[in-house]
């Protein structure tokens, strides 16, 4: 038995020697081996690049359809490097976006529409990232958000009166985790100040608190789907639900991307929109393969855009009187 032992142990010594004497190139790899040295290969890319002239300010444009509480819109926005390390970034991302009607007398709001045209903005302010390998980005922001919203006619049939124009705030905190294929963004919208107003004679209209937690794929890293979950409150209670958000983006070319939104929940049932946004000087580093390099999603996170930034409204009825017509 030792004897049979002995004589194992042997050729299996000799077979590892004479596996080790062959050349490199004629030795089998494992599929392991060679992920693993495609892996480093990724990483000794993504390890020489240097965030300092990599990472520049970047501007240009947005636009959004009408959601669950928030307008149709449009405007301008950037994003400005303040502190960049070796392996992070301090920065702000400021946007200023003009409010449209709503739609076709559909409210984005339940009850009232939103008309005429006003000028909301949202800051942010926020500290990204790398880990030691640059797998993974890391990030935290917050900010403030403003919303003068002007009011119209009411969608249900309902004759309203003096329809008015309110100003609504808010401030925002948001959690970000970002690899080559996975991503989360937790967040929260907080009103601030005065966050209920009568709209015109027949309804109020209040800010929501939202609290939400995103999480997304990257089927290609220009194709990015992602499904999340918030909790919604305000409006005297009327607006008060958990919902569930889809969302589908494309980068159609460097800084280009188009994605379409669907949400649910009980205060605004269905609700279906679609956004596009371009920033420029977001996308360039040099020589093609350096450049090929960041636009890794990883690297990419370090300079998007904050996401979930509007300040949402929900309307409720004052009074439901038929006689009077109030609801």
């Amino acid at each position: 038995m030792q004897q049979s032992i002995r004589l194992s142990l042997s050729l299996a010594g000799t077979t590892a020697l004479a596996l080790a004497s062959l050349p490199f190139g004629l030795r089998p790899a494992t599929a392991q081996e060679a992920q693993t040295t495609q892996g480093r290969a990724v990483d000794l890319g993504v390890m020489s690049i240097s965030l300092k002239d990599a990472i520049q300010p970047n501007f240009g444009f947005q636009g959004a359809l009408q959601g669950a509480g928030t307008p149709n819109q449009a405007g301008i926005g950037g994003f400005l490097p303040l502190v960049t390390g070796d392996n992070s970034v301090f920065f702000l991302d400021a946007q200023a976006n003009v409010n449209f009607a709503d739609y076709n007398n559909y409210s984005s709001i339940i009850n009232t529409t939103v008309a005429g045209t006003t000028i909301s903005t949202s800051s942010r302010l926020g500290y990204r990232f790398l880990n030691s390998d640059r797998s993974w980005m890391f990030g935290v922001n917050a900010g403030y958000d403003s919303r003068p919203m002007a009011t119209g006619a009411a969608d249900t049939g309902v004759n309203v009166r003096n329809s008015s124009t309110v100003f609504y705030q808010q401030v925002a905190a948001g959690l970000e985790a970002v690899s080559n294929t996975w991503n989360f963004n937790a967040y929260a919208l907080i009103p601030v100040g005065t966050n209920e107003y009568r709209l015109n004679s027949n309804y109020f209209g209040g800010s929501l608190d939202t609290y939400g937690l995103d999480v997304g794929y990257a089927i290609t890293p220009d194709f990015k789907a992602s499904v999340g979950y918030y909790y919604q409150q305000g409006d005297l209670g009327a607006g008060d639900s958990s919902g569930v958000l889809g969302r589908v983006s494309y980068n159609i070319s460097n800084g280009l991307i188009a994605g379409v939104n669907l949400s649910y929940d009980q205060a605004f049932e269905t609700r279906f929109s679609a956004d596009l946004k371009y920033r420029f000087g977001s996308n360039g580093y040099g020589a093609p393969s350096k450049k090929k390099v960041w636009q890794t999603p990883v690297m990419q996170a370090l300079t998007e855009t904050v996401k979930h930034r509007d300040v949402r409204v929900h309307d409720k009825c004052i009074l439901f009187d038929r006689a009077r017509q109030l609801c």
